[in-house]
């Protein structure tokens, strides 16, 4: 065991522990058994937290060793090896501070390790003083958020491109399939399946371009700002080195805040995010249901389509199988809007210059982003790839239906089309029509 002290006390800490007595006080206040802070969040942190160690490096501005094992910590979290080390809970008080807390504490034994030390000699190297050195949470925690989402972002927009693609393969399948057209779940006009798909393809275009284009301001970091965004206790040459050099580790192009103080206390950016990814959970809903229509029966139902056959769907009603994917993305899309109205509120209330709910807008969106981007994938190969439409099917309910009515109108007027097809089945209305646009043109 080894003791560790702060302002507050001491705690005594497993001597294999690789975090610390912040951590510690964090994980016994927030113990509510919910879920631990999102790994992506903790690896942008750490990522921020490399680029700070190598910006001094290079300023050769730190004791001899100490950047480099600090360097050498973040490249071993990084690899994957010490997931296991962060623990604090997701939904925190404090703005992140236990998160940021959590990784300095890490890094800081990790490296003291890789220079042959005790974990917990932070006289050699110091979790604030030498981690966390010109940072704040309020500047390391909103910066990585916004890599993260960045990360997660881009993985879902290729992923709405891939279904887009799957979705105009069937376009272009399908548009021979002629099919019976509803609106408010009544027989409309005639349409083809592959006119349905092409309308589906569109909308998920839309989000593919939505989601591209709100990286740019995601791109926007305060790192560098420290504690309100006017760089309190952070040097001028490294605010310049650390935004170059975390360019450089996360390979995406970020940029200086032209008003850290703004983004350090709004997060508005974040509630835009959310509401794209609001807009296409609503459209990968419409497009369940859709298929959940059309799949329906096998008998009893309109069974236009048929899709894959994944498992067994019902413990008493044999040979019953389920539309078990389109279920599955629907709560996936359910969820993700849960998720908008508590990021939502989170950002309302901000008061001043930081917003204390931070944590509870990382966790739902970059669940929302993890969500949606597998939901897509798993839609688009288990779903729409493998669906087959039921030719026969089609036609009759077309044939059955009085969707030919609506040519006759300009010809015969909506009065009297409407008269014959309410007074006569479909065969013998179309007959009589037919009969009728003769004798008028004759």
């Amino acid at each position: 065991m080894r003791i560790e002290r702060d302002v507050l006390g001491e705690k005594a800490l497993e001597d294999k522990a690789a975090y610390g007595i912040n951590t510690v006080r964090a994980s016994e206040n927030f113990n509510l058994n919910h879920r631990a802070v999102n790994l992506n969040l903790i690896y942008a942190v750490v990522k921020i937290k490399k680029a700070a160690a190598v910006t001094y490096l290079r300023l050769k501005d730190g004791r001899e060793g100490v950047y480099e094992a600090i360097i050498a910590a973040c490249d071993k979290i990084l690899a994957g090896g010490y997931a296991d080390c962060f623990i604090t809970e997701a939904l925190q008080g404090g703005a992140g501070t236990s998160t940021n807390m959590n990784v300095n504490e890490v890094i800081a034994n990790l490296a003291l390790a890789e220079m042959g030390r005790n974990y917990g000699a932070y006289d050699v190297i110091h979790p604030l003083d030498d981690v966390n050195r010109g940072q704040s949470t309020n500047d390391v925690y909103p910066t990585a958020l916004r890599i993260a989402a960045i990360e997660q972002l881009r993985e879902l927009s290729e992923g709405c491109a891939a279904l887009q693609q799957s979705l105009q393969m069937k376009e272009n399948e399908y548009q021979d399939v002629a099919k019976l057209g509803r609106t408010e779940l009544m027989d409309a006009v005639p349409v083809t399946l592959g006119a349905e798909f092409g309308a589906y393809a569109q909308c998920i275009a839309r989000d593919r371009w939505r989601l591209y284009k709100v990286e740019e301001r995601l791109r926007q970091v305060s790192i560098g700002g420290t504690a309100v965004g006017l760089s309190h206790n952070a040097e001028k040459k490294y605010r310049f080195g650390v935004i170059e050099e975390l360019r450089a580790i996360t390979g995406i192009g970020l940029a200086a805040a032209e008003y850290p103080m703004d983004i350090t206390q709004n997060n508005d950016v974040f509630v835009e995010v959310s509401g794209l990814l609001k807009a296409l959970s609503v459209n990968l809903l419409k497009i369940s249901n859709d298929l959940r229509l059309m799949n329906s029966g096998p008998y009893g139902g309109f069974s236009e389509i048929r899709l894959a056959e994944l498992q067994q769907g019902s413990t008493i009603m044999p040979g019953k199988v389920n539309p078990v994917i389109p279920e599955m993305v629907m709560q996936c899309a359910m969820r993700v809007i849960a998720n908008d109205a508590a990021i939502t509120m989170a950002a309302e209330r901000g008061e001043f210059e930081l917003n204390a709910f931070g944590p509870l807008i990382a966790d739902s969106l970059l669940e929302s982003l993890q969500l949606l981007k597998e939901a897509v994938l798993l839609f688009r190969t288990k779903c729409i790839e493998p669906l087959a439409p039921n030719r026969e099917r089609c036609l009759q309910l077309l044939e059955g239906s009085y969707a030919f009515a609506a040519d006759y109108i300009r010809k015969l007027g909506y009065d009297t089309v409407s008269r014959v097809v309410k007074e006569h089945p479909p065969k013998a209305a179309k007959e009589i029509l037919d009969r009728l646009e003769e004798e008028t043109f004759a």
